[in-house]
């Protein structure tokens, strides 16, 4: 029987060797990397939407963010609304 891991490119030797690196772990630790992982998130995320926004200018870059990572509706609330067609798009992102 095959033994599954997290990752299908990792083998489980490895894999126990990370987990219990992880383990030992200061809570600070831990949760700096999570702060590092979301840092990560937002930034691929605000990449792929210069890609598909090149004209876009930063401020609404950042708005398009908050859409992605809060929803449309708690974005709009907080930051008000995109523009109709706009928001179209990113319903059919999400």
């Amino acid at each position: 029987m095959m033994e599954h891991t997290l990752s299908p490119d990792t083998s489980p030797e490895a894999e126990a060797v990370l987990l219990n690196l992880l383990r030992q772990a200061p809570p600070w630790r831990k949760l700096h990397m999570v702060g590092q992982l979301n840092q990560t998130v937002r930034t691929l995320a605000l990449s792929g939407l210069r890609q598909r926004h090149s004209q876009a200018a930063p401020q609404e870059l950042r708005r398009r963010l908050a859409d992605l990572l809060l929803g449309p509706d708690i974005a709009a609330r907080v930051y008000g609304p995109l523009p109709r067609q706009e928001r179209q798009v990113i319903s059919d992102v999400i």
